[in-house]
This record gives structure tokens, C-alpha cells and sequence, in this order.
């Protein structure tokens, strides 16, 4: 149970094309001053400027690094990679004398002993929900080592394959096949033995055209298994990095191999914090065009745009908490950032941003800015690349306000594949062309559907709006969404509009009609009670109460749980309820089946009363509706004071 809180909820999604296919990938190796910063803490944190990535859709493989010999990811990190259909990856090191004898001692000997350590990472990757393995052997090598180094990747990369399906391991450019350490920048005939074993080579940073050359022979028909490594920080002799990291990616993609961005923190770390967003936004921008993007590919598909961070707390628009959080796990799922401008010389064009200024649900929203030129009459952005075949009906909803003055309209947008034999049926079409089509909003939503529904077309707190859409299709692959920006009626002129995003939907219709599930087997344990010191005299004596809270929920039915609690005190009379603020206090948010509660303040009991803590644990379900307060798990904590 305790380990429990470390596991991670999302599973690996579903994406096209697969990691399996013979595309060339994108790996990020996440190594940022030691590691297990901020990012450690399960329940999140109350922090100033965090780091956060949110380029997801243009990378394949997350590594986390650091010099701890294991190094397990994060679970936040895992949970936000894993809703991007991004494998996680841990790190296995070892370093200097201390890694040479833990080497010798479980490569040296006998098949059982690196057998052993190869069945313990694989059930660590298992039980933390991961996708596997670096393995980084920084250290000479006895030849009984060496020898058995192979064998031990074989071993590992088989048994990890059989337990966690899509896993990976990779081998780090550094021992040869002699046990000297010795980088070589490239894959050749000196390390190509653990190439063989195991999924792939992530090769050293100072590389030169000609090292990619020679590689074509040596990797044959996996070019894509050969990560090259890119030193973002660029240290030493190495052809690109910091802003000119475009410089190595067109190098790495024109010989058709995969690449290995180590520490794209570098943005962070090394440049100012308060320019953070901008820094990483002109980092990718600048090697969009050698980053191939993958596809969502299941619903339901849901996004608050929240970065997992953010200055206040919002939920659905209403203000929960202020002051600065971050977590991870809170990530979800981000657009394909950049600048779209339309053809010619016309001037039209959108970009957006992150935006902590503003949220709808979360910390963040996403910001598009743009102008409509006075030749056409709209433009749109693409912001999700999706491969969903689409059930027979499917429910749209969309979350948006316009800053300041403005009449453009704003809707959402879709494009659907196999257009010969994709039929649309009863649904509103505008303007059809082509296979992109434009919604028309339901007028009233299904009655069966009201939970879902009950905010469309309904004034929302904050100038927010809220536009819903039916959609019939058959036998239809839903491929892109996209948000529309058109001219108000009637208008010539040039038109600029700023627009923020709070939500976006798309949910199978009949997975609304599901029946909910219930929060069970709620408990509350390991109960300690302290007293803050010192008591002031003719005030209320508190007390800190720390506990764990677990429950029983089907976890893939939820993005979350929210946890709460109220308190109060009653007197010995058992039909007096207990007194407590009209809405309970919010707690957190879990992304497993408990919580853990720290120097929670509460009153102390009186003589002849008992105090009462009551938490309310609330799910969140995947297709993005408020559940009930009557339908969520409680648990009440009666307690008095010593006699």
C-alpha cells in the first residue's frame, strides 16, 4: 500500500503510428540537476516556477535520468507521458570503482546473479507502471563481465517484453565488447554485441557527419533503433545544441535515424525563469520540422489544456484555491504548439500559448491569438492530430471565452478519414467541405445525457462559454481537430482576436449512459494526532492530524479523485448534526486509490463532545462531468479528548 502511491494511474495510450513502426523516433532523456527535484512530491507541491514540458506530441520515449543506480520515474512524470501516448523509461547506472564492483558482482558470476537483478527491474517497471530501461554501464568491465553483459540484456529485454507489453531497453554508448570504457559516438563493430541484445543504441554526443555515415552499415534495416544523442547543453565537440540544436536533428534525420535530446531542460536551467514559456516554445518551434508528430487514437478524448502547475486552482470555472501548486500527474493532454499562417501574402495567422492567467478547470488554458486578413473569411488551427474510428454517434463540447471586444465566431472543427465510405448521418453539417466538417451546437441536449450537458449553452461564472455538438458518423476515422476563427457578418475589415481555451470533449455517446461507479471500502488509517505549540490562552486548542485515506474504484473510469473534508463537533446527544461549513474544504488530488493527509488543522474535541472529521473522496470521470456530492465515498473520524 505504501509503494501504491508511487504507481501510476495512466495507462500507456493508445497512438498511430506505434512505437513499433520503422519511423524514426524522438527520445527525451530528462536529466535536470540530480533529479527528484520538485517533481518528487506524489501529492504535488506549492512551488514558484517549476519546470514543465508539454511538448508531447513531438517526442516517442521519455527517459528520466539521474546517478542513483535505479532510477524509477517519478509517478507524475509517467502519468503525463503515458496521456500523451509517450513509453517512460527508468534508468539503470552504474559509475567510477563503486559501479565496477557492483558490476563484477552481479555480471562476473555465475547466470543466476544477473538474472536476479534483470527479474527485479522488470518487476519494478511492471508495478510502477513504466516502460522500461536505460542501461548506462559508466564503468571498465572485468572480460567475466563483459562477457556475460549481453547475455544479461538478452535476458532482461526478453523477460521485460513478456511482463509489460510495448516495453523497451536501450544500451548507452559508453563499454565496448573488450570492458574498456571508451565512447565511440557511433554504433560500430566494438559495441555492436549490445546493440544486438536488447531494443537499441543511445549513442554518445560528440559525433561528427562521418560517424553517421559509418552507422548506415552497421545498423542495417534498424536505423531506428539508433538513438543519436543530442548534449542540448552542447558540451564538448558536438555539431549542435541550446538553439542550434535544429543543426544536429537535420544531420540525424537526413541519414534517416532516431534522436535523443539529452537535457532540454537546458532552457530552464540556464535562462531566465520568468522567460521560461517563450525559451521553450522557440526551442521546439525551431525543430518542429524534424519532429513527425504522432496521433491520439481512443476516446474518450478530454483536455482542460492544465500544464499541471498553475498560480490559483480552478474547478469548471469556479476558483478553489489561490496560490502556486504544481503537479504532474494533474498534466493533461497538450496541442501541437506552434504558428499557423495562411498561404500568400495576406498576413493571416494564429499562435498560441500556454497561459496561466486564466484557467477554466486546472491552472492553465490555452491562449490563441490571430488575424483574420480582409480577403478570407476565417482562418483555422489545427490542435490534435487523432486516429479514432469513430462510434456511431459521439458528443463534442467546447470551452472558450473572447478576450476584450470582439464579434469573431469561434467552433470547433474536425476532419474524418476513409471519406469514400465515411457516411455522415443526422447530424448539423455547415458548410461542408471536403472531409472537414462544421458543427452546429445541440439546441437541447438529451435528457439521458444532462449530466454531461448541463452547462451547454447555460452562462458560465467568468465570461466563459460553453458550446455542445451532436455528431452521427459510420464507418468514419476521426483524423484532426481544429478551431475555427470567422469574420463577424457583414464585416471587410482586418480582424484580430485573442481567444482562450478552457476545455475540449469528445466522448462516445453511449459511454454516457454507463452506469457510475461508486466509491467503496473507504478507510481511514494510521492515525497520528499532534498538538501545535505553543497554546495561546483563550484560544481554541487545535490539533494536527495526519492519516492515510483508502478506498476501492475502478481506476481506468477516472482522470482523478478529489479529496475533501469537513469538521466539526457535537455533543453527546446523537441527533445533532454535525456543524461544518456549507462546502467542504478541498484537500487535493489523487491519482490512486488513497490519499495522504499531513497536519490537516482541526479543532480539538471539549469536554462531553466528540470531534468529527468527515472526508469525501470525489471522482472525476473520464468524460469530464461533476459527479454529485450524495454519490461520493465518506468516511467520518470521530475522536475526544483524553480522559
Amino acid at each position: 500500500m505504501e509503494d501504491g502511491f508511487n504507481v501510476a494511474l495512466e495507462p500507456l495510450g493508445c497512438r498511430q503510428p506505434p512505437l513499433s513502426s520503422r519511423r524514426p523516433r524522438t527520445l527525451l532523456c530528462h536529466d535536470m540537476m540530480g533529479g527528484y527535484l520538485e517533481d518528487r512530491f506524489i501529492q504535488g507541491s506549492a512551488v514558484q516556477n517549476p519546470y514543465s514540458f508539454y511538448h508531447w506530441q513531438y517526442i516517442d520515449i521519455f527517459v528520466y535520468f539521474s546517478h542513483h543506480t535505479v532510477t524509477i520515474p517519478p509517478v507524475g512524470w509517467t502519468n503525463a507521458a503515458h496521456r500523451h501516448g509517450v513509453c517512460v523509461l527508468g534508468t539503470f547506472i552504474t559509475e567510477w570503482n563503486d559501479g565496477a564492483r557492483l558490476c563484477e558482482a552481479f555480471l562476473a558470476g555465475e547466470e543466476r546473479s544477473y538474472q536476479a537483478v534483470a527479474d527485479q527491474l522488470v518487476q519494478i517497471a511492471q508495478f510502477f507502471h513504466f516502460d522500461g530501461w536505460l542501461i548506462n554501464i559508466e564503468n571498465p568491465l572485468s572480460l567475466a563481465a563483459v562477457r556475460n553483459t549481453p547475455l544479461f540484456l538478452r535476458y532482461l529485454t526478453t523477460q521485460l517484453h513478456r511482463q509489460v507489453p510495448g516495453s523497451l531497453v536501450l544500451w548507452y554508448d559508453s563499454v565496448l565488447q573488450s570492458g574498456s570504457l571508451k565512447w565511440q559516438d557511433e554504433l560500430n563493430e566494438h559495441n555492436r554485441v549490445f546493440f544486438d541484445s536488447c531494443d537499441g543504441f543511445f549513442t554518445n554526443y560528440n559525433w561528427q557527419e562521418e560517424h553517421l555515415d559509418r552507422m548506415l552499415g552497421q545498423a542495417g534495416e534498424r536505423l531506428a533503433d539508433v538513438y543519436v544523442g543530442v548534449d542540448v547543453f552542447a558540451r564538448g565537440n558536438v555539431v549542435g545544441g541550446r538553439f542550434d540544436t535544429d543543426k544536429s536533428l537535420e544531420l540525424i534525420r537526413k541519414h534517416g535515424f532516431s534522436a535523443a535530446l539529452f537535457a532540454p531542460g537546458w532552457v530552464y536551467e540556464c535562462l531566465e525563469k520568468a522567460d521560461f514559456f517563450q525559451n521553450q516554445d522557440k526551442f521546439w518551434s525551431l525543430l518542429q520540422r524534424f519532429l513527425p508528430t504522432h496521433s491520439i487514437c481512443s476516446l474518450p478524448f478530454i483536455t482542460s489544456f492544465c500544464l499541471g502547475m498553475g498560480t490559483r486552482r480552478v474547478c469548471y470555472g469556479q476558483e478553489q484555491a489561490v496560490g502556486p501548486w504544481y503537479h504532474p500527474s494533474a498534466q493533461e493532454t497538450q496541442p501541437l504548439f506552434g504558428e499557423h499562417k495562411l498561404p500568400g501574402d495576406g498576413g493571416g495567422w494564429v499562435k498560441m500559448y500556454c497561459c496561466l492567467a486564466d484557467a477554466w478547470h486546472g491552472g492553465s488554458s490555452l491562449l490563441l491569438q490571430g488575424v483574420i486578413p480582409p480577403e478570407v473569411s476565417n482562418v483555422a488551427v489545427r490542435l490534435f492530430s487523432l486516429q479514432v474510428p469513430v462510434p456511431p454517434r459521439i458528443f463534442l463540447s467546447l470551452v472558450y471565452k473572447l478576450e476584450g471586444p470582439s464579434d469573431v465566431g469561434v467552433a470547433l472543427e474536425l476532419t474524418t478519414g476513409d471519406a469514400g465510405g465515411c457516411h455522415i448521418g443526422s447530424i448539423s453539417v455547415l458548410n461542408e467541405t471536403g472531409s472537414r466538417q462544421s458543427l452546429q451546437p445541440l439546441q437541447v441536449p438529451p435528457t439521458k445525457l444532462a449530466r454531461w450537458a448541463g452547462r451547454c449553452g447555460q452562462p458560465l461564472s467568468g465570461g466563459w462559454i460553453q458550446r455542445c455538438y451532436e455528431v452521427s458518423l459510420r464507418g468514419c476515422l476521426l483524423q484532426d481537430l481544429f478551431v475555427n476563427f470567422s469574420r463577424p457578418p457583414g464585416s471587410r475589415k482586418e480582424e484580430s482576436f485573442a481567444c482562450r481555451l478552457g476545455e475540449i470533449q469528445v466522448v462516445d455517446a453511449d459511454s454516457l449512459l454507463a452506469p457510475l461507479h461508486q466509491v467503496q471500502d473507504f478507510t481511514v488509517s494510521q492515525v497520528r494526532w499532534q498538538q501545535p505549540a505553543p497554546i495561546l490562552e483563550g484560544r481554541p486548542v487545535r490539533l494536527r492530524l495526519s492519516c492515510l485515506l483508502h478506498w476501492s474504484y475502478l481506476l481506468l473510469q477516472v482522470r482523478c479523485f478529489r479529496v475533501h473534508c469537513w469538521e466539526g463537533t457535537r455533543s453527546d446527544s446523537p441527533s445533532r448534526e454535525p456543524a461544518g461549513p456549507e462546502k467542504p474544504t478541498f484537500l487535493g488530488l489523487a491519482f490512486a486509490n488513497q490519499y495522504r493527509v499531513v497536519d490537516l488543522v482541526v479543532e480539538a474535541a471539549g469536554p462531553g463532545q466528540d470531534g468529527r472529521v468527515e472526508f469525501l473522496v470525489e471522482p472525476v470521470p473520464r468524460e469530464g462531468f461533476l459527479v454529485p456530492q450524495a454519490e461520493w465515498g465518506r468516511a467520518a473520524l470521530l475522536y475526544s479528548s483524553p480522559r
